[in-house]
This record gives C-alpha cells, sequence and structure tokens, in this order.
C-alpha cells in the first residue's frame, strides 16, 4: 500500500519555469530554490511561500545583449552558487549578496558555451590520518575526555591548521567613494563579499576540499579545487565514435562523485537534449587520494592568496583615485595663474617661488593679489582644503586600515608556503618552488616599505598643509580687507601670530607642486614599466628590497633626479600599483606551478558507450557514484526514453580503484518495467535507492522507491555496449515501497522531480521530494518518511 506523503513546503514563482531546462534547481541542505526568469534575465532564488532572496544579473557589455545562465550547481553544503553564463564565465555567488565573489573564465563566447557544472566535496583524509587519530584517542586524551571535555583528537593536525591569521584584525571592505569598475571593484566594498573571500577553515572541513569539473560544448573540461584554484583544461576524452554522427564533437552534460571517491564519473553526449547514446567516463584524480601536502591546507592558502592579491589590485586603484581626488584641483588653480606669472617682466614666473616671496616679506605681487583675491577667493579655498585635506586622510586609511593588514596576511601565507615547499623541497609533485616564494616575498616586503613611506609622508604632508592652508586663507582675507577697518587689522594680525611659518613655508617648497608621494602614486609610462620590468626580472636581484631602498634614499637625497648614469633610476620600482602586479605575476608562477603538478596526475578511464536500443532518444536520466571503500567505487545510470514511458534502464559498472586510477571490472543492466503507468521523472536520492515519478492510467502520481543494490529484487545481467537491446533482464514493481501525494494535491500536473537527502547542516531537514507543477509556477517539498 502507498504511503501518503508529507508536505513540507510550497513555493510560488513569480513566473514560469523555462521549459526544457534544468529549473528550479534545489538547495541540497536548504529549503530554497533556484530559478531563471526569461524575460528579465534574472536568477531568483527562492524561500517559501514565495520570497526571493537573492536576485541575480548580469549586466551586458555595451552594444551587446544581456548574458544568460547556462548551468546551475549549489555547493554540496548548501552555502554558495555556482553560476555558468552565456559569456563563458562561471561567477561564485553567496546567498547575501548579488556580487560575484569569484569569476571563473572557462571558455570564448564566441567558440562554445557551458554545458555543465559539477561541483561537489571530495574527503582526503588518509589511513595514516585515521591511525593518528584513533591512537590520540585512545591514549593521550583519554582522560579528557571521560570528564566532557572537547579535546582535539588530532594535535598533528591542529597545529597543520593553525592559523595566526585569525589573531589578526578582520579585513576591512574597501570605502564605496572610490571604488571604480568591475565586479571586484563592489564585492571587496562589502562585508559580506569580504567575509565569503576571507573564510578560516573550519574544523570539520580539514579533510575536505571542493572540487568542480565544468563542461563545455567544444567537449573540453575545466578542473578547479577549493572553488576557485583552477588545476586546468583538458580536451574532451578519446570516445567511441557516435552512431549517428561519428565526427561528432560531444560534450559532459551530467556528472557524479562521492566524497570517499577520487575518480568521478562524467556523462558525455553529442547533444544535450535527447541524445541517442551517451558515453560513461571515469576522470580520476590521483591528488586527492593522496597528496604530501594536506590538500585542503594547500588550497586554503592559494585561493586566499589569490583573494589578497585581488585585494590588494583595488588599493592600489584607490589609492591613486585618492591621490587624484588630492591633487587635480589644486593643479587647476595653480595653472590658471601659472601663465600669468610666466608672463611678468619682473618677479617670480613660478607659484612656488611668488608665494614664497609672500609669506617671506607678506607683500603679494598684483597678479598674486588678483589670483588670490578673484580668482581663488573664500570659496576656491574651501574647495582645495577638502579637496587636499579628504584625499590625503583617505590615503592615510587606505594605507593603515588595508594596505599593510593585507601585506601582513600575504607574508604570513608565503611564508607558511615557503616552510612547506623547504620541508618536502625533494618531491616534484608538490608544484611549490622557494626561489618563486622567496620573490614574491621580497616584492610583498618591498610593498610593506613603500607603504610605511607613504604612511610617513602622507601625515608630514597633512600636517603641513594644514599650515599652509590656514595661511593661505589668511592671505585671502587680509588682501580682501585692504585698510578697511582697524578691527579686521587686529583680528588679522592674531591670526597671523598663531601661524607656524616654517611649516608653511616647508609646504610651498616641497609639496605645492611636487609631492614626496608623487614617485609612489603618479602615472607612469608603460615604457618605464617595462623597462624596469626587463631590469629586476633579467638582472634577478638576490633582494629586490635593498634596490628598492636605494633608489628611495637616492631620491630622497636629490641625487634620483641627476641621472649620473643613464638608467640608473627606476621610475616604476617604486610605485603601488607597478609593484602589485609584479608580485601578482610572480605569483601566478607558483599557482601554475602547483596546477600543473596536480593537473600532470589526471587521467580518463576507459569509455562506456551506454543506450537504451532501438534508436530511442534519451529524455531522462540520471547518475550516481557510490563507494564501499576507497579502493572500489560503483556508478549506477539511469536512463529512460518518452518513446518507451513505461521502462527504466538502471546499469551499473563496477570499478577497481589503485592508487587514485580506476579500471572498469564489470557493466551490468536491468530494465525496471512500469505496465500500465508512465514515468514523468526519475533521480537518485542516495547511494542506495533510485526514485521514480509515475503516473497511473487515470493520471493519479505514483512514486516508486528502487533499491538499486539489491540483487534479490532487481535481476541485473551483463550489459553488451555493441548490443544494447539485448538485454532483457526486467523486474516489475511490486517489490517496491511506493508513495503517493495526498490527494488535494493530484491537481499539481508535476512535470519536473528533484531529491534531497537528509541534511542537518542548518538544521534537520528530512530526505525530500521536490515537484514542479504543470503550471510551472508551484514548487511544492514534500518529506520522505524513512523506509527502515
Amino acid at each position: 500500500m502507498a504511503i501518503e506523503l508529507e508536505l513540507l513546503s510550497e513555493t510560488e514563482l513569480q513566473s514560469k519555469a523555462p521549459a526544457g531546462r534544468r529549473f528550479p534547481v534545489g538547495c541540497p541542505t536548504l529549503d530554497l530554490a533556484a530559478t531563471w526568469e526569461q524575460d528579465d534575465k534574472n536568477l531568483l532564488v527562492y524561500r517559501p511561500p514565495g520570497q526571493i532572496v537573492s536576485k541575480i544579473h548580469q549586466a551586458a557589455a555595451p552594444g551587446e545583449a544581456a548574458p544568460e545562465v547556462c548551468s546551475v550547481s549549489w555547493r554540496p553544503d548548501g552555502q554558495f552558487l555556482a553560476l555558468g553564463w552565456s559569456d563563458g564565465v562561471v561567477r561564485l555567488m553567496g546567498l547575501e549578496n548579488n556580487k560575484a565573489a569569484h569569476q571563473i573564465p572557462v571558455c570564448d563566447k564566441a567558440e562554445a558555451t557551458i554545458t555543465h557544472i559539477g561541483w561537489s566535496t571530495a574527503i582526503i583524509a588518509t589511513k595514516a590520518d585515521n591511525a593518528v587519530s584513533g591512537n590520540l584517542a585512545d591514549q593521550v586524551t583519554e582522560g579528557w575526555a571521560e570528564q566532557g571535555g572537547k579535546a582535539p583528537l588530532d594535535l598533528p593536525q591542529e597545529l597543520t591548521f593553525l592559523e595566526v591569521e585569525t589573531a589578526l584584525p578582520k579585513i576591512s571592505p574597501l570605502p564605496m567613494s572610490s571604488a571604480g569598475a568591475g565586479e571586484d571593484a563592489t564585492v571587496f566594498t562589502l562585508r559580506s563579499g569580504i567575509d565569503f573571500l576571507f573564510r578560516t577553515p573550519k574544523r570539520d572541513t580539514y579533510n575536505q576540499v571542493n572540487v568542480m569539473i565544468v563542461g563545455t560544448s567544444d567537449g573540453k573540461l575545466q578542473l578547479s579545487i577549493y572553488d576557485s584554484f583552477i588545476i586546468g583544461t583538458f580536451p574532451q576524452p578519446a570516445l567511441d565514435s557516435f552512431a549517428s554522427s561519428p565526427s561528432t564533437t560531444a560534450c559532459m552534460i551530467h556528472h557524479a562523485s562521492h566524497p570517499q571517491v577520487s575518480t568521478h564519473a562524467l556523462i558525455f553526449a553529442e547533444t544535450q537534449t535527447e541524445p541517442q547514446e551517451l558515453h560513461l567516463v571515469p576522470m580520476d584524480l590521483p591528488f586527492l587520494a593522496f597528496s604530501p601536502i594536506n590538500l585542503s591546507l594547500l588550497s586554503s592558502k592559494l585561493t586566499t592568496l589569490q583573494a589578497l592579491l585581488r585585494y590588494l589590485k583595488q588599493i592600489s586603484l584607490h589609492m591613486q583615485v585618492e591621490w587624484k581626488n588630492a591633487r587635480e584641483l589644486p593643479a587647476r588653480f595653480i595653472r590658471s595663474v601659472q601663465g600669468d606669472l610666466e608672463g611678468m617682466e619682473k618677479g617670480p614666473r613660478d607659484i612656488v617661488s611668488a608665494l614664497f616671496h609672500t609669506a617671506m616679506t607678506g607683500h603679494a605681487y598684483p597678479v598674486v593679489h588678483e589670483w588670490l583675491v578673484d580668482s581663488l577667493a573664500e570659496r576656491g579655498h574651501k574647495r582645495w582644503d577638502k579637496a587636499v585635506v579628504s584625499g590625503l586622510e583617505g590615503l592615510r586609511s587606505l594605507v593603515h586600515q588595508h594596505l599593510l593588514p593585507a601585506l601582513e596576511r600575504c607574508a604570513i601565507i608565503l611564508s607558511r608556503l615557503r616552510g612547506l615547499a623547504r620541508f618536502h623541497i625533494d618531491r616534484e609533485d608538490i608544484g611549490l618552488s622557494v626561489p618563486h616564494l622567496n620573490r614574491v616575498l621580497d616584492v610583498i616586503s618591498c610593498l610593506t616599505l613603500v607603504g610605511h613611506k607613504i604612511l610617513v609622508h602622507t601625515m608630514d604632508e597633512l600636517q603641513h598643509f594644514s599650515a599652509f592652508s590656514a595661511w593661505l586663507r589668511f592671505q585671502i582675507d587680509q588682501l580682501a580687507a585692504g585698510s578697511s577697518g582697524t578691527a579686521s587689522n587686529d583680528e588679522l594680525t592674531e591670526k597671523e601670530a598663531m601661524m607656524d611659518h616654517t611649516k608653511v613655508l616647508t609646504y610651498i617648497e616641497r609639496y605645492l607642486t611636487n609631492s614626496p608621494l608623487d614617485i609612489f602614486l603618479d602615472d607612469i609610462p608603460k615604457d618605464d614599466c617595462a623597462s624596469d620590468w626587463k631590469s629586476i626580472d633579467d638582472g634577478f636581484p638576490s633582494s629586490l628590497l635593498d634596490v628598492l631602498d636605494k633608489q628611495l634614499k637616492k631620491h630622497e637625497t636629490g641625487r634620483g633626479q641627476q641621472q649620473q648614469q643613464p638608467g640608473s633610476m627606476m621610475k616604476a620600482l617604486p610605485h603601488v600599483d607597478f609593484l602589485v602586479n609584479y608580485a601578482t605575476a610572480w605569483s601566478n608562477r607558483i599557482f601554475s606551478s602547483v596546477a600543473e603538478a596536480k593537473r600532470r596526475s589526471v587521467r580518463f578511464g576507459t569509455p562506456l558507450k551506454l543506450a537504451i536500443g532501438g534508436q530511442h532518444p534519451i529524455t531522462k536520466m540520471d547518475v550516481k557514484m557510490c563507494s564501499a571503500d576507497k579502493r572500489a567505487g560503483t556508478i549506477f545510470t539511469a536512463l529512460a526514453s518518452h518513446k518507451e514511458p513505461h521502462r527504466v534502464h538502471l546499469f551499473r559498472v563496477n570499478m577497481a580503484i589503485t592508487n587514485g586510477i580506476s579500471d572498469n571490472q564489470s557493466a551490468e543492466t536491468c530494465v525496471v518495467d512500469l505496465g500500465t503507468r508512465s514515468l514523468v521523472d526519475l533521480k537518485f536520492l542516495d547511494d542506495k535507492t533510485l526514485i521514480l515519478f509515475c503516473t497511473n492510467k487515470d493520471n493519479t502520481p505514483l512514486i516508486l522507491s528502487i533499491p538499486i543494490q539489491d540483487d534479490h529484487k532487481l535481476s541485473y545481467s551483463t550489459y553488451e555496449p555493441a548490443h544494447p537491446a539485448e538485454a532483457a533482464s526486467k523486474t516489475n514493481t511490486k517489490v517496491f515501497h511506493r508513495f503517493t501525494l495526498p490527494t488535494s494535491h493530484h491537481a499539481l500536473r508535476p512535470v519536473r522531480m528533484e531529491v534531497h537527502e537528509k541534511s542537518n547542516v542548518r538544521g534537520d531537514l528530512p530526505a525530500r521530494i521536490c515537484l514542479l507543477g504543470g503550471n510551472r509556477t508551484t514548487w511544492r517539498t514534500y518529506a520522505i518518511p524513512s523506509q527502515g
């Protein structure tokens, strides 16, 4: 007798879910669903009963249509979304905001499109780890455990993941006022974006790493780990030719994995909709099974370093904006009088000399008098003062609150990586290079030196400008007042007595038209950048910090402008943006080296052609990877065709896995005969259960639970890829558990189904079935009772 399912929730979508596509996409750990709104090109995330949690839209480039979402995948913990867009980029989104925290370029939109995103979690614990934990639990912490204390059971692991950064202040969001263009410019201005990018690993994730495999229409695959660390792009694996078109390019349309198995199952087909045959391809990732350095630690440090470099780049852009804001308006005021000064027959020919003369003697030349009283005046002075003070204070804040803390974290991570590289210096399968790490650390030291220099000069300039600004306002008021009144003159005399003329003269001479900060923040010609880059790359000095220190001392003593030797002064080297770009370039070499070390071990196993015979198109499918232990895996694939709605073809492929390399052992198949019922959809619930949603002759719904690993209830027989139609082992549905919907819900007429396992990540959620109604706007979730 069928068991009636209990309704958990119901969500009403604002617009119809697109037909023929995999929407809505349910969250594995929360009662959320993501769907595509075709008219406005938005991806909407709903929670019951119809509240929109997030609205994600990708703006179009000028003259182009807005990109659309091609593929959606939730991270297994349900906290983040991976969206594959038609512009060839996968963007990782948090639920707290609609800004992309990571952008992963996958393909050129003119050449290919994203067909599928597989995002899974792998357990990377080894037997050695388990042995250590067991020994510690039995011996060291036995007394603690009896007292109910929560002592760590793996001391080496705790020391490995000891985070020094947690003792430092949090990374601060950048100011919105100077944010530039691009998604990085906004994501780093949000606290939620910062928290998403700079996450401290939790104890329960020390032995886990996320794996993402993205397939494209040209048959290529991109592999990345820990959300955004790209391992590489692989060409289409070798497949048997397709019966319909031997030269057709196949693409990945489905993916399955198991946390305990390093091999992933990929499904390739010649078309994304209704293919006649599929290719099941094992993808071996041996580096998940064994890595000399804990893969979670390594990838978390590398991705955090990548995020910090992006953050540093945005800081450098913000610093340039603040510096321009502080200099542009005063420069315009000065240019307005410079021409008149140059045309004078007698007296100073530049503003520095003219104002210096006024500060020393109290006398203002007519041109300066007219400029101060008529052109600049009180209003202009206020604008000048506000521009310089706000610009310099913004620059001071960026260096003190953002640049130096970020550099501190970079140095900690690089030191950690260098220690690991030195410990494993004899291994080539790690990819960490001590010289490369030393080089990046050297550049970070240079940036730290520059940051402190900028901070000192900014404080000095602010202090001197305060005196100059007061003096300038005094001169404007004094010249404007003339001989109008004694009281006014007495008041001005009192103000003059309070001024620090030494600082005024120093500002006029040192800061007014040229600042010590120019060398760090002014625009530099591309030729100078290229020349300095080539010089330090070719020369490869043992310490770039020493070279920079000498250059700065040269500049500060005035010898830098004398050009004693051609090219002796490196104009680009002290520049913040140049050093950030240089650090990024050398860091990219480290990332590429690590990725190449992992990429070399990736292998594609023997493909297996799957078909259901009779030239029937495959319209329903799902695949599941199961595991008894790390040395074996089983791939289950369920296929069905609308031409035969009463039959479900189930395939079982056993694999032996040795050192992370798989070997196909046997392939078996069976047919589940639904009798007079028609299949609507099918999905694997877990390692043991396939859920079939059917309709009876009278269109009433019926849900069947198929125990895929029960050989007593399913009759598997050997599968012959050359003769798929000869698989005659049939099983009727009388012995399977049955469920039905409440009678009042029969009018739902579901057209699509999703199933999710029980979850306790964020509160207890039972195993559940999600159904999309025939109106394509009603999304209902039902609890699946335990089947004992």
